[in-house]
């Protein structure tokens, strides 16, 4: 092995740390760019977050102001119906005093109306009458099948207590 002067290793020493000072210096700037990208990637994350937040921050604030308006709409429309329903019962009312009296306000008026009166009254006793008399007949009609079924058993009875007597006789 050859021995080297010290100005040799002094000079190979210092291109020796040259290259651990320029690894160094690699390894730092690689550190470096790669922490910077990270950073520059969580800044933008973060402002993606950020406007999206921002977003949902609006939505629901527009969600709460239509739910807020829309329950007030509901309690004009309540009040708007417990001021309305009044009116329109009396306006109603109105019409049928006026129609009524409209109706009876002179005699040939008066006499139709009581025709009328009659002609329903009629047409409604008529029809009850016809259903009273439809339920009688199907009475009628289940009291006789009734009494024909009750009197064929009393018959086929007598029958059998006749034969029963007969054979009574027979054995004494």
């Amino acid at each position: 092995m050859a021995t080297q002067s010290p100005s040799r290793r002094q000079a190979a020493a210092k291109r020796a740390a040259a290259t651990r000072k320029r690894n160094a210096a690699n390894q730092s700037a690689g550190q470096t760019k790669s922490s910077a990208r990270r950073t520059r990637s969580s800044a933008a994350q973060t402002t993606r977050d950020a406007r999206r937040t921002g977003r949902q921050a609006a939505r629901t604030a527009a969600r709460r102001a239509d739910e807020a308006t829309t329950r007030l709409e509901a309690v004009s429309r309540q009040a708007q119906r417990a001021l309305l329903i009044p009116v329109g019962a009396a306006a109603v009312a109105s019409d049928k005093v006026r129609e009524t009296a409209s109706s009876y306000s002179t005699l040939t008026r008066v006499t139709r109306e009581l025709d009328r009166f009659e002609r329903r009254g009629r047409r409604v006793l008529d029809r009850n009458q016809r259903a009273v008399g439809r339920s009688r007949q199907k009475l009628e009609r289940e009291v006789r099948s009734t009494r024909r079924e009750l009197e064929s058993r009393a018959d086929d009875l007598r029958d059998e207590a006749r034969d029963g007597a007969e054979q009574v006789r027979n054995l004494i």
